[in-house]
């Protein structure tokens, strides 16, 4: 990713809470929530990988 996102203090408050919460669900790990979030991410960008892949034409080869 090429994009740098700026929050704003509120903004920068709910995504703490949300991070403070995720790091509860697994038991105050961090390291655990972490790996967890890893593969979260891995499997929302194949979701996506594959649905802008259905959307797309493939392209034509030559022959």
């Amino acid at each position: 990713m090429d994009q740098i996102v700026r929050l704003d203090s509120r903004q920068e408050a709910v995504l703490q809470a949300t991070a403070d919460k995720f790091i509860a669900l697994h038991k105050g790990d961090a390291v655990k929530a972490l790996k967890e979030m890893i593969v979260l991410n891995g499997h929302l960008q194949q979701r996506l990988d594959a649905l802008s892949g259905s959307r797309q034409k493939p392209p034509l080869l030559p022959g």
